[in-house]
């Protein structure tokens, strides 16, 4: 048996371990980087868990007060006791501003006020959409990270891996050693950046779709209950 043999057999892996640590400076560098983008990503994932769950908590008691609300005034009173949600801000926004334009009209007691105009109905409709927007872009805050790191990291993995074989081929023509023994070790360590990459996008990606199919989900909510509130208006003739 050779000495080149014998070194190759001695260095060679034997754990996963052995080849996160015993691969080249750049590989280790792009692992270092692909764990804490690892770290970062599971941190967004639970937030944005935690986030939407309590939305949806809000949006059963907030559809649970409309529905057993006699009128818009009624409905008002309850909202204001709940806490703050997606919902209730749409809501108080498109009540505020209807107040604005009939000071008085939601008291109890208070006479029958002339309805909006069309020009008026049109921007409480733009004044809803802002609202339901700006609600949008703050449970939207964090999923583009996601997106990010769910594109990028199998590419640094990728990018780790052709470094690592690089060096290792440069190795083995420097040394003159050309057998499979010399070959293996140096491969299968820069392959673990590979597997590394994908190890932190599945789960973003995964994370992301999802999350982004909760948005969607609240955000048609919000533009329903828009139409709703409106069609309330037109109901009970403020309209």
């Amino acid at each position: 048996m050779g000495l080149s043999t014998l070194l190759v057999q001695t260095s060679a892996p034997t754990s996963a371990w052995d080849m996160v640590f015993g691969g080249t400076l750049p590989t280790r560098l792009i692992l270092l980087v692909l764990a804490a983008s690892s770290a970062f990503s599971w941190i967004l994932i639970f937030w944005k868990a935690k986030q939407f769950r309590a939305v949806g908590r809000q949006g059963n008691r907030f559809l649970l007060k409309m529905e057993r609300a006699t009128g818009l005034a009624d409905a008002y009173k309850a909202v204001l006791a709940l806490p703050e949600s997606p919902y209730g801000r749409v809501f108080r926004q498109g009540m505020n501003f209807f107040s604005e334009l009939r000071p008085g009209a939601l008291r109890e007691g208070a006479p029958p006020s002339e309805g909006l105009s069309l020009t008026q109905l049109q921007v409480l409709k733009l004044v809803l959409e802002k609202e339901e927007a700006e609600e949008r872009d703050e449970l939207a805050e964090g999923l583009i990270w996601l997106a990010v790191l769910g594109s990028v990291s199998p590419l640094m993995g990728l990018m780790g891996t052709v470094l690592g074989i690089t060096t290792t081929f440069l190795g083995i023509a420097a040394s003159g050693s050309s057998n499979i023994g010399a070959v293996a070790p140096g491969v299968a360590a820069a392959l673990v950046t590979t597997v590394a990459g994908l190890f932190v996008a599945i789960p973003a990606v995964i994370a992301y779709n999802h999350f982004l199919a909760k948005l969607n989900l609240v955000s048609g909510e919000l533009e329903g209950f828009s139409s709703e509130f409106i069609g309330t208006l037109a109901r009970e003739g403020r309209v």
